[in-house]
């Protein structure tokens, strides 16, 4: 494989290709890494030019292909790594078929995402109302126990104690009036 140091002797040639041929042509020609290619036509606008709805695909197909490698890498899944290798470039149709399956393995991990992200809500606020139940039910148990002075239901309902830990609800209620006012309306959300 040769390269395109400035000290290295080059050919000013000029290729006439039929455009059936010229896509495979081209990445033939890029492929070998031996040529430099030359805008002809520097004062069209990039907007006009034949080529840019292929360019916008590419684009948009590299944008998918990074956003599915950043999902994996933060997964911590296992890719495979070839170093030095490039891959031939795909025929037309080809582009076609991998088009539509990063647009739906794109789709699909979205979906994944927002269903993964509303389980882990639905599970913190299940958990939230049943750490209330219990509270309620042991303020409720030691009520109907005989324990009625106003000392014992607040400390049923409300602990004080600094080393709690996660996933017990320590309601930051002082008065034993506030905390049942404000449990049903918990309880119906």
């Amino acid at each position: 494989m040769g390269s395109l140091f400035r000290s290295e002797e080059m050919t000013l040639c000029q290729l006439f290709l039929q455009s059936e041929a010229a896509y495979a042509c081209v990445s033939e020609l890029g492929e070998l890494g031996l040529v430099q290619f030359r805008d002809l036509n520097p004062d069209v606008n990039a907007f006009q030019r034949k080529f840019v709805n292929e360019v916008r695909r590419c684009d948009e197909m590299e944008r998918k292909l990074r956003y599915l490698e950043k999902e994996i890498r933060r997964d911590g899944i296992p890719m495979l790594e070839i170093p030095g290798e490039v891959p031939e470039a795909p025929q037309p149709r080809e582009m076609i078929d991998l088009e539509a399956t990063f647009e739906k393995l794109e789709n699909e991990l979205r979906e994944v995402n927002q269903n993964a992200e509303a389980l882990k809500r639905n599970y913190l606020e299940l958990t939230e109302l049943k750490h209330i139940l219990r509270k309620t039910q042991v303020f409720f148990d030691e009520h109907e126990g005989g324990a009625n002075t106003t000392e014992s239901m607040t400390r049923a309902l409300i602990s004080d104690d600094p080393n709690r830990h996660m996933g017990q609800v320590q309601l930051g209620f002082r008065d034993k009036q506030e905390s049942l006012e404000f449990l049903p309306w918990l309880v119906e959300l």
